[in-house]
């Protein structure tokens, strides 16, 4: 039995060896891929172009647009004379936020009176708009506190004055990093791509080739022809988790603050997993147009049920529950927990127990799917 294993695969690797472009494939683009989701994938928002609308005219309100364009989130590109031209510049596109200070600003501030600030934003982006308001009202709110302070400095000692001083403490991502977010996600999403993609193709391929047949009749037996295909792609994977953990490492100076042992354990679940779902697709294709066709049916729905990019809490409750048999939503909880918080198995094993779960019924499935076709 060893020893066709061996061969089984000695063949695979051999397969890759022979490729010129294999190693390039399977490591180029996943590189590139790490680098564009380091540097592109993130929810921060700067550089907001926005159009302000000046009818105080006081030396208070420039103060407060000179808060906004302090901060670096927000570029002024028009001091509009005008409500219709606030509405030309958001129509064309030409701002995302108006902010529009009304006459009397400056005097109701000092009257100790509310001071109403007109902000409009455009909505056709509404994860760009959320952020902006957030923004805004968090600039806002420490304009009003310094304005109080220098008209008022002796306010706060005032007898029967109560102060609420807010001080947000980040845990585990202190500057709210987003790259120290998505890196770790994305070892899990790429992977996943390509260990099912690898799985499907490699098997589907052999069919379509005709040595499927060639290979059946030879001493081979059939779980042992499952475990020579599967086997090497799900060391690809590994070395996939290595690659990604060490770019992100090195290159992010994303911290890496739990026990290597844990994230192998997990990864080992995901990849068995991973591989159970790549061999059960390829039982339901008999080409590698619809091996694609299947991959991407399949991989985008995973990686959007994932919590990798859109929270799960907020979605559908029915979609709420698919997420349940994703083993890409367990395995971001545990190398995201891994990375940042150094938790271990004491918090982590109810993941690890449904990625365990998962991957038993779908190697299960498969491999009765995968004997079933070749008989």
């Amino acid at each position: 039995m060893l020893d066709r294993l061996y061969v089984m695969f000695m063949k695979e690797f051999l397969e890759l060896k022979r490729d010129k472009w294999a190693i390039f494939r399977l490591v180029v683009p996943l590189v590139i891929q790490v680098v564009i989701y380091g540097y592109a994938a993130t929810f921060t928002v700067n550089h907001v172009s926005t159009t302000v609308l000046d009818l105080d005219q006081s030396s208070t309100s420039r103060a407060l647009i000179s808060h906004f364009t302090a901060t670096g989130r927000f570029d002024i590109v028009d001091m509009a004379g005008n409500q219709a031209q606030v509405t030309h510049d958001i129509d064309t596109g030409t701002a995302t936020v108006a902010i529009v200070i009304h006459a009397g600003f400056a005097q109701q501030l000092l009257n100790g009176q509310n001071a109403p600030l007109q902000l409009i934003v455009d909505g056709t982006n509404s994860n760009t708009a959320l952020i902006a308001m957030g923004y805004v009202s968090q600039i806002v709110a420490q304009f009003q506190a310094g304005t109080m302070s220098n008209a008022w400095p002796h306010a706060a000692a005032a007898p029967g004055s109560i102060t609420v001083s807010l001080q947000p403490r980040p845990w585990f991502n202190e500057g709210l990093d987003d790259v120290w977010f998505f890196i770790p996600g994305v070892i899990g999403t790429l992977t996943m791509m390509q260990v099912i993609s690898l799985t499907a193709f490699a098997v589907v391929r052999e069919r379509e080739m005709g040595t499927l047949e060639q290979i059946m009749v030879s001493p081979i037996r059939p779980y042992e022809f499952i475990l020579g295909k599967t086997v090497p792609f799900f060391v690809i994977g590994m070395c996939d988790v290595v690659l990604v953990t060490v770019l992100g490492t090195l290159w992010f100076d994303i911290p890496f603050v739990g026990n290597l042992f844990v994230l192998l354990l997990g990864s080992t679940l995901f990849l068995l997993a991973a591989v159970g779902l790549g061999l059960l697709l390829s039982t339901f294709s008999r080409t590698q147009q619809q091996a694609f066709a299947l991959n991407f049916f399949f991989i985008n729905p995973l990686m959007i049920l994932s919590g990798f990019a859109f929270p799960i809490a907020a979605m559908p409750v029915a979609l709420q529950w698919l997420t349940y048999i994703n083993p890409l939503r367990y395995f971001l909880v545990v190398i995201r927990a891994v990375f940042l918080k150094g938790v271990g198995l004491e918090v982590l094993w109810p993941q690890m127990a449904a990625l365990a779960a998962l991957a038993a019924v779908m190697l299960t499935i498969s491999v009765l799917r995968f004997r079933k076709s070749l008989d």
